[in-house]
């Protein structure tokens, strides 16, 4: 496992061509001196990082497994259905296992390159935001790790290895309280290091890096620092008015986006998790392969929340052909044709919702109620501002609307664990989860096990409770 992350994630990278002139090396080495000659060749080695993520590590197993989304009779493929039925083992291997480390490793080999690279008078500002965009993915790419294969987010619970180099090892994992603490050495480098007017939505902004830090201590629980950053990223960033909330999703607008995932033509669709290409110009003779749950279109005000109407559709002749109504198409592009459309990886209203959490936590119930408040005066129209009784239910009104607002977005499963709460599906919901109805925090499988195949290449990596090695 090691040796494929270390080595064929780099040789994807950087083709080399060889005559019988030339001296031969090993077929699985790149030479980091000969790869990486000047600044632009750090940047190519960035993009690289960069293009290893994508929806498999970000949302499709983390949406499979919870209450979100439901698994329609009409999906006949067979994709994803042990994960949705909770029916995986050690022998799953998770793609954001695999697709972050791989990330990992390439931007380890480009940031190391980076301080010997040749650099012209002109070039000292673009090599040091090439590498705070690499600190930067570093600690993202580790929360993802940590996010989906943590035993649990305690301090002294089972985190993950954190790589901040290339090398041939056997790495152990650290503490989550370890891992955290490296997440945000990396940030705080990465934040002196890109400059303030850098303003790329596809690449990791000093905007973004505040927005990063604010999700890191909310998994930390780190109050005052959630506080701090999301403040910070709300004040650089405002949110999106109605007229622009539904073009986010378009890809006509990136209003209150810190950062998203391009995708291009043959990149893999989001979109076509859920439901089949071209659904919106033909429901009836479209299929939906995963559909939102009624649990979560319940919650919504169909008529005035532009949430709604952004992220789902509900076909009254798919209805009465006694097929689901609800498809979500948040991922559907501007032609609604296609499902390829850009992975919002960051958003303001997240941090709105962090802000609201921290505040209720720090017993501030007032400016916990305006942030929540102002986050759906802003998506709901004609919304009346609500009063809440205590902390508990402000969190709750949190949840609900984290529910809501991330929906599709590769948060909930982690929401859940963050508060240990259950994985609860509605009858309604369950018809085809064969009996997977209800995990909760005592559960193996309410955590990802760490692939059998790493364990087997790294002894001192150890699996999560309640798993089998094999």
């Amino acid at each position: 496992m090691k040796k494929y992350l270390l080595y064929i994630s780099a040789a994807a990278f950087f083709t080399s061509a060889c005559n019988k002139q030339l001296d031969l090396r090993p077929s699985d080495y790149i030479d980091p001196e000969g790869a990486y000659q000047n600044v632009d060749d750090v940047n190519q080695g960035l993009l690289g990082a960069y293009s290893a993520l994508n929806y498999y590590s970000s949302i499709r197993y983390t949406s499979l497994i919870t209450d979100e989304n439901m698994l329609p009779s009409e999906n006949s493929t067979g994709s994803g259905f042990a994960t949705h039925r909770w029916q995986y083992d050690g022998s799953f291997l998770h793609d954001s296992w695999k697709d972050n480390y791989i990330a990992i490793d390439r931007l380890n080999r480009a940031l190391s390159a980076s301080y010997g690279v040749a650099v012209k008078p002109t070039e000292h500002e673009a090599l040091a935001q090439y590498q705070g965009e690499l600190l930067a993915l570093r600690a993202y790419c580790h929360l993802e790790l940590v996010r989906n294969f943590a035993e649990k987010y305690e301090s002294a619970a089972m985190g993950v290895p954190y790589m901040d180099s290339s090398y041939i090892g056997k790495p152990s994992r650290l503490t989550f309280g370890e891992t955290m603490a490296r997440i945000n050495e990396d940030l705080a480098a990465a934040k002196g290091l890109i400059p303030a007017g850098f303003d790329d939505r596809t690449r990791i902004t000093k905007a973004a890096v505040a927005a990063l830090q604010a999700r890191v201590a909310l998994y930390e629980k780190n109050w005052d620092n959630a506080i701090t950053f999301a403040t910070e990223a709300i004040d650089a960033l405002p949110l999106a008015n109605r007229t622009q909330f539904p073009q986010i999703w378009k890809d006509n607008s990136t209003a209150e986006v810190f950062w998203k995932l391009k995708r291009v033509i043959g990149d893999e669709e989001v979109g076509s998790f859920y439901t089949q290409a071209g659904f919106l110009n033909n429901p009836a003779g479209r299929r939906i392969y995963y559909a939102p749950s009624f649990k979560l279109v319940n919650l919504f005000d169909k008529t005035n929340d532009i949430r709604f109407s952004s992220y789902i559709t509900v076909d009254a002749g798919r209805q009465a052909a006694g097929n689901v109504p609800n498809a979500v198409t948040k991922y559907v592009a501007a032609n609604t044709e296609s499902n390829l459309a850009d992975i919002k990886l960051l958003r303001t209203g997240e941090m709105y919702l962090i802000r609201a959490e921290a505040y209720a936590e720090k017993d501030m119930p007032g400016p916990a109620a305006d942030d929540i408040n102002d986050l759906r005066a802003t998506r709901i129209a004609g919304y009346t501002p609500q009063a809440f009784a205590n902390k508990t239910a402000l969190v709750n009104a949190v949840m609900t609307e984290r529910f809501k607002e991330l929906a599709f977005e590769g948060h909930r499963h982690f929401d859940l664990r963050r508060r240990n709460l259950n994985i609860s599906r509605n009858p309604e919901d369950a018809v085809n989860a064969l009996g997977a109805v209800l995990l909760t925090p005592n559960d193996p499988e309410y955590v990802f096990p760490i692939p059998n195949s790493e364990l087997r290449a790294n002894p001192n990596v150890k699996q999560n409770p309640g798993y089998v090695n094999k």
